[in-house]
């Protein structure tokens, strides 16, 4: 926490408990082949808008009491009845399907309804026999935890049904849906078309969606083959987590700013290709081990590292150089800021405004252009390509970015929000956190904010106020539960900048308007 005030201390974050979860992949026997039903969120959910995912859901406390209720899951084990139990009322009300030892049925859209109002309404109507329910048609497949990273973290259990010919379509409820459009893909094609960019979807699915994609094809296409291959040995544990196309993340756990637990080192390239490795920060042995196994994962698929990048000197974004060195040679780039604060290797090489990055894969060329951003840090670096940025510690989307009073600069922080913002990236991965794909929501926001607490600060001084302390109350009058020592460290980064900008002068331990 090198942005942090000497002397502060700040307890450690907690890794967010996953919560269980269960999703239901559907397929059906198309006319060219399997496919398998993707759900699309409507744009104006809070988590994951405009992604395309599964239908599915939380385990709720009434699920191992409805399991009761449904013949066969009493001979299951552990938590297994309530999984069965939670996917069979997903399914029904979200796509309007019952699933039962024989046929699959249409569930009205008065009860899938009447569930969603109170989730007890399909446990009476399965008792009274309104609608089947039964697990002998659904296998588990994979289990997938969210990545440490996220503040909401789930352990999802992904089930299989088949659709036989002459089944139930999939309907989207009239109203209230959290989704807007369903589709029939082959997984193959969705992972496709995933790779160009334009779908968005969680690391899960598309880690779910290519191991059904490799199933069917060791399997001749067979949908019944290929599942029963993946019910027998369900993946679960560690999987690579790729974000986008040619981005893949490795959370590395740091000693970061709180709420953050971890920094997110990335791979940027494609497989087989030309590959970039950007803020290894890993210190501990666990955390080396974690990056030594990705690494083995790109010479493993036939990569090349050309080069490690570190965003900027701090050290939750720094690794263990000794050790990581010994996992892969690779020259170092960064800004000479960064590189100064490392030990000096000749093959080292100093990065620049508008400097362009070319990785050649097998199918192309991605090139990332290094945008110099200080602000945060001196010699601050985001990089990107023609829809990503990746943006190190320029923005978060849980917690906040600390402009040190030590080495930060306030208005260089706002112009390099303002310069990143003009970019219209699709997607921003910052260094901390979940990524966005929203960017221009979050810069906004974080303009406005720094540029808003900028003109409190100013206000402040010209009012009469002087003191550091009465100064930093006023301009944080909208936060009252700011961290004292560092809202006055802040207010100090505001107060450097004004000063350095003429506005104001420092005498003694006054501020004053010039």
């Amino acid at each position: 926490m090198d942005e942090a005030p000497p002397g502060i201390v700040i307890p450690k974050a907690k890794i967010a408990t996953p919560r269980d979860s269960t999703s239901i992949l559907i397929s059906r026997n198309g006319s060219q082949g399997p496919e398998v039903l993707l759900a699309h969120r409507i744009p104006t959910l809070r988590a994951f808008a405009d992604f395309w995912s599964l239908p599915g859901g939380g385990i709720r406390g009434n699920d191992e009491e409805a399991a009761t209720f449904v013949k066969g899951l009493d001979q299951l084990e552990d938590d297994w009845p309530a999984v069965y139990a939670a996917i069979l009322r997903e399914t029904a009300e979200e796509v309007g399907l019952a699933i039962g030892d024989g046929e699959i049925e249409r569930v009205s859209m008065t009860l899938r309804h009447a569930i969603i109002e109170d989730p007890t309404a399909w446990t009476t109507a399965v008792t009274k026999g309104v609608i089947p329910a039964s697990p002998v048609k659904i296998t588990h497949i994979g289990t997938r935890t969210t990545p440490p990273f996220s503040p909401l973290r789930f352990r999802n259990r992904f089930m299989h049904v088949h659709l036989n010919d002459g089944a139930p379509e999939p309907e989207l409820l009239d109203i209230g849906s959290e989704f807007d459009e369903l589709q029939w893909m082959h997984p193959a094609e969705a992972v496709n078309v995933w790779k160009t960019g334009n779908m968005l979807t969680a690391p899960p699915i598309i880690t779910l969606l290519r191991d059904v994609a490799e199933s069917l094809e060791v399997n001749n296409n067979d949908i019944h083959a290929a599942m029963a291959s993946m019910a027998a040995e369900p993946k679960s544990g560690e999987h690579r987590i790729e974000l986008a196309p040619n981005i893949e993340c490795i959370p590395l756990r740091t000693a970061t700013l709180p709420p953050s637990t971890h920094t997110n080192c990335f791979i940027l390239g494609e497989h087989g290709g030309e590959r970039l490795i950007v803020d290894p920060a890993a210190r501990t042995s666990e955390e080396l081990a974690y990056l030594q196994r990705r690494i083995r994962g790109i010479e493993e698929d036939g990569g090349k590292i050309i080069a490690t990048i570190f965003t900027h000197r701090h050290q939750d974004h720094i690794g263990d150089l000794t050790k990581i060195s010994e996992m892969y040679t690779a020259p170092i780039w960064a800004t000479p800021e960064t590189l100064a604060a490392i030990p000096l290797c000749e093959s080292d090489q100093a990065l620049s405004e508008g400097d362009i990055i070319t990785l050649n894969g097998p199918n192309g060329e991605m090139e990332w252009t290094v945008h110099v951003t200080p602000g945060h840090c001196p010699g601050h670096i985001c990089l990107s390509s023609n829809r990503y940025l990746v943006s190190g510690d320029l923005a978060v989307m849980v917690g906040t970015i600390l402009i040190p009073s030590s080495d930060g600069d306030m208005d260089a922080y706002i112009d390099s929000l303002q310069r990143m913002r003009a970019l219209n990236s699709e997607i921003l991965f910052p260094a901390h956190g979940p990524f966005t794909h929203r960017p221009e929501k979050l810069l906004d926001r974080y303009i406005k904010h720094r540029s808003g607490r900028h003109e409190r600060v100013l206000e402040a001084v010209a009012s009469g106020l002087s003191s550091i302390e009465k100064i930093a109350n006023h301009a944080y009058s909208d936060t009252p539960d700011a961290h004292p020592m560092l809202k006055v460290d802040q207010t100090l980064s505001h107060l450097s900048s004004h000063e350095s900008a003429g506005l104001i002068r420092r005498e003694k331990e006054k501020w004053i308007i010039n």
